[in-house]
Order: C-alpha cells, then structure tokens, then sequence
C-alpha cells in the first residue's frame, strides 16, 4: 500500500523542504499551489492506473517542481538541478533508509522537474530536442498536466492576478499594450489545453478552459460597459 513508512518519510522530507524554499515566493507560486499540484498528479496518476505510474516519482516530482524556479532563483543554483537535490536523496537514504540514487529513480524525480516547465517544453519544441522519453513518460505527463492545470481555471485567473501584482504588471490597459495580465491568457493561457498530455487532465482542463474564456468575455464587456451605457441612453 502506498505510501509506506519509508516512504512517508521521504514525502514529508520533500515536503519540508518545498516549505523552506519557497516560503519566500509570491502567491502565484507558494506552497499552496504545489500542495493542489500534488493532490492534482496522484488524481491523474491514479486514474491511469493501467500505465502503473510510480506514484512515489509522480508525488516527489510534484513537490519538488517549483523549488529551482527560474522566475525566483539564481541561474547558478538552477544549473545544476541534481547537484542540488543530491543531498536531499542522500539524506532520504540515510534518515530514512530509502535508496532513490542506487535505483535511478532520483535522476528521474530530477528530470521530470527539470522538464515539467511549459517554457522549457516550449523551447525543446520550437528547437527539435523534445525526445522519446518526454513523449512517453508518464510521470512526467501527470506533474506536467497537473501544474498546467493550475495555471487554467479560477485558480489560473488568481494566479495571473496574484504573479501580476508581484511584478507590478497591469492587469488590463486600452488596446496596444501587450504588457498586461489579460494579454497574457492570450499568449499562453488560453494555449495550454492543447498542450495537456492526459485523457484525465483533458477532461478537466476542457471546463476549466472555458471558464478561463468566460472570464474574458466578463472583462471585455465591464470595459465597455460604459461605451454601452451611453449607446443605451443616447
């Protein structure tokens, strides 16, 4: 049954150590988003039982996804992302007699959170480097599917509004500004159901997209409302 003893240990570790690093993070990126992350991945993870996800890859990866965050870290300490979590799977087999190093799986908890990124699949496509592996994997795919569904829904607007604020960026301006937190469900947001990996994260994504839509439309016609009101009364 999972998760074992040994294995409870390592999660509340990883979780431990999420809590310490990000803790200085803004809102859009906190604790709390990587606890829905989580909660999200073992969904789909489960739900794709017949694929037998390592649920332990998928739960480490998805805690861990957002601690080399390149929006708040320095290139340096992002380097190297298994030099960094080296130690912390040392100690997972030192404090809690759980060996991920000697069985591969903590190069693998380290690639899927090196890659979980939309940008960073972005970037792979657009330069032909996306691999095998990153079609297949379907760990990868239930983090992945699982933070992008973050990202969409009423949890995504929060989320556009909160990391808006952090870097005082508008949340919307007259046409011809493409700096603004609206912009930005146009550039990506509204984008990431066609990237979604998962039959489970499709079919959630499919409503939290057209919530992300009819948000839009609310924002567009509150902007206008006094264009409208003023056609009503003339």
């Amino acid at each position: 049954m999972y998760p074992n003893a040994q294995e409870q240990g390592a999660l509340q570790a990883a979780e431990n150590l999420m809590h310490e690093i990000m803790a200085r993070y803004d809102p859009s990126h906190d604790a709390f988003h990587v606890q829905r992350v989580r909660k999200t991945a073992l969904l789909i993870a489960r739900a794709l039982s017949a694929q037998q996800p390592d649920l332990l890859v998928v739960e480490l990866a998805a805690l861990l996804h957002d601690v080399l965050d390149k929006k708040y870290v320095p290139e340096t300490e992002a380097a190297d992302p298994y030099g960094y979590f080296l130690p912390f799977f040392q100690s997972l087999s030192s404090e809690h007699g759980l060996d991920l190093i000697s069985d591969g799986r903590a190069r693998q908890i380290v690639k899927v959170v090196e890659n979980v990124s939309w940008t960073t699949e972005k970037k792979l496509r657009s330069t032909g480097k996306l691999e095998e592996w990153h079609r297949i994997c379907v760990e990868l795919h239930c983090v992945q599917d699982a933070d992008r569904l973050d990202a969409m829904g009423a949890f995504g607007i929060m989320r556009c509004a909160a990391y808006s604020a952090a870097v005082n960026r508008p949340l919307h301006a007259p046409p011809g500004r493409l700096d603004t937190a609206v912009q930005h469900f146009y550039d990506k947001l509204l984008h990431i159901q066609e990237r979604l990996k998962t039959e489970p994260g499709k079919q959630m994504g499919a409503k939290r997209h057209q919530f992300m839509v009819d948000f839009l439309n609310a924002v567009e016609n509150e902007y206008n409302a006094e264009a409208l009101e003023v056609a009503c009364t003339a």
